[in-house]
Parts: C-alpha cells; structure tokens; sequence
C-alpha cells in the first residue's frame, strides 16, 4: 500500500523541479530625473511662448496614431474661437464624434498632455515645439515600454489663425 504513495510522492516532487519560475518582469525604466527635468523646463519655455502670442482663434489638422478605432485617428481639423472648441471636423469637413479627441481640442489641452507623461513618469517621450509660437507640432509617448499597444504619436500641423 504504501509503494503507490510513494510513487506518487516521487512524481509529485518530480513535476514542482521543472516547473518555471514565475518571477515579475523587469520594471520599466523610467526616464531619469535630468530628462524629466529637461522636458518640464521645454514644456514651460514652450508653454509660455504660445501664452506670449495670445492667440485665441485657429485651427490645426491633429492626427494620432494608436491602437484605437479608425475614427479616433484622424486627421482632424480643429477650429478653436476664442480659446473654446468650435467644431471638430474630418478632412472632407464632415462633423466627427468629439469625445474621442476632447483632450486634443485646443493647443493647451495639448501642453497638458505632455505634462501628464511628464507627471506619470513615461518610459518615453518626444516632443517637437513650433519654434516661433511655441505649440506642440509632434509628441510621442509610450507610458510603458513594457505594455504594447498604449503608445500614443500626436501630430500637429496646418496651423493657422483665424479672424
């Protein structure tokens, strides 16, 4: 009676060896402080040359890549009266769903973007400024190198003042 105990036992113990380790993924590196001070200091200089300009009526084309649906890519037409959204449209000027691009809708809800990758600490950012208004023409994020798919690419461009 006690030889299939002990067999069982055996291969029991057998099976727990091979078995993988299970450990927890490498954190992701985080962008060392002299980066994330470099970028909070272009964010600001940035910031407050677009806020020197006083521009309060333009449009731009915003496209974003992701891994979202379709509609919530773009490209986009933003037309902003008086520092409020006035309408969203697609390229052909057809009127798009607003609330999937709500936080893209004006140039500083766009600074606040980059401030928040800043604040979250992603594993990546790049961020391309106008140099004469000082608006964000590109950013790139990647929150977390080790996540696929939450990376988010911004592009800004056509920006005109409007009357």
């Amino acid at each position: 009676m006690r030889l299939p105990i002990f067999i069982t036992t055996g291969l029991l113990l057998t099976l727990s060896l091979n078995a993988p380790v299970i450990s927890q993924p490498p954190s992701p590196a985080a962008q060392s402080p002299a980066i994330a001070k470099s970028q909070l200091n272009q964010l600001t200089i940035n910031r407050q040359l677009w806020k020197k300009q006083n521009i309060r009526n333009y449009r731009y084309q915003l496209s974003r890549s992701c891994f979202c649906a379709p509609k919530a890519s773009g490209p986009i037409v933003v037309k902003v009266r008086k520092g409020k959204n006035t309408s969203i449209t697609d390229a052909a000027g057809q009127s798009v769903n607003q609330e999937l691009f709500k936080q893209y809708d004006t140039i500083p809800k766009l600074f606040n973007v980059i401030e928040d990758a800043i604040a979250k600490k992603a594993s990546n950012l790049t961020v391309q400024y106008d140099p004469k208004l000082g608006y964000p023409t590109q950013i790139n994020i990647d929150y977390n190198s080790q996540i696929a798919d939450e990376e988010i690419y911004l592009t800004i461009e056509k920006f005109q003042k409007i009357k």
